[in-house]
C-alpha cells in the first residue's frame, strides 16, 4: 500500500493550501517522501512558512507562496500547472469561529469555492479537501462551515463538465498535539505549575 501511494505521488506537482499549518505541514512532510516533482506551500502565515522552509531544506522541490484562499485571483495563479491540490486551509478553532461566524464562512465556505473554481479553471487532476469529524451533524459554526465545504467539493464533480478533475474529501478527527488542540494547552499549564483545566463538556 505504501509503495502504491508513493508511486501515485511520484513526479507530481502538488499544491497544499494551509501548508504551513499543523495538518498541512504534516501532509507536506509525508509527500516529500513520495518524491514529487514539486510542492507549493500556500499560507498566510509568513513566519510559520519561514520556519518550515528552514526546517525542511528542500529548495529544489518547495515553493512558499503567501496567499489567502479568499482571494480567487491568487488561487488561480497558485494552481497554474498543478496536478493535485490538498486543501487544508481553514479556520478551525471552534470558539474563534463562534465569535467570528462570517469570517469562518468567508474562509471555510467561500475560500473553498475559490479553490474549487481555480482547480476547474486550471484543469487540475485531483483536489482533496481536508475536513473534520465536527462536520458530522454539526452543532457549531466551524462544523457547519466545514460541512458546507465538503458539500461544495463533492458537488463540483456534478458540474465540472468535460474536465477530468476529481473532487474528494477526507475527514480528520482530533489531531494529537496540533496547534490549538488540548495537548499543547495542558503542557503549558503543567509547565507553569498548574492548575490543569479539565472539563466534562
Amino acid at each position: 500500500m505504501e509503495n502504491e501511494i508513493k508511486d501515485f505521488f511520484k513526479g507530481k506537482k502538488i499544491l497544499i493550501t494551509g501548508g504551513a499549518g499543523s495538518i498541512g505541514s504534516e501532509i507536506l512532510k509525508t509527500l516529500l517522501r513520495c518524491e514529487p516533482k514539486s510542492i507549493r506551500v500556500l499560507d498566510i502565515n509568513e513566519n510559520r512558512q519561514f520556519e518550515l522552509e528552514n526546517e525542511l531544506k528542500y529548495p529544489e522541490k518547495l515553493s512558499f507562496l503567501v496567499g489567502d484562499i479568499r482571494d480567487k485571483d491568487r488561487m488561480i495563479m497558485a494552481v497554474e500547472d498543478i496536478d493535485i491540490i490538498f486543501h487544508a486551509a481553514a479556520l478551525k478553532q471552534v470558539p474563534l469561529c463562534e465569535y467570528n461566524p462570517f469570517e469562518a464562512v468567508k474562509t471555510n465556505v467561500l475560500g473553498t469555492q475559490n479553490v474549487i473554481e481555480a482547480a476547474r479553471y486550471e484543469k487540475v487532476k485531483k483536489m482533496i479537501t481536508i475536513s473534520t469529524d465536527k462536520a458530522v451533524n454539526p452543532v457549531n459554526v466551524m462544523g457547519a462551515t466545514k460541512l458546507l465545504a465538503e458539500r461544495l467539493t463533492i458537488s463540483a464533480n456534478y458540474y465540472k463538465g468535460k474536465r477530468e478533475t476529481t473532487f474528494s474529501c477526507v475527514r480528520f478527527g482530533n489531531v494529537l498535539d496540533s496547534r490549538g488542540s488540548i495537548i499543547p494547552l495542558l503542557r503549558e499549564q503543567i509547565k507553569q505549575g498548574g492548575p490543569v483545566t479539565i472539563t466534562d463538556s
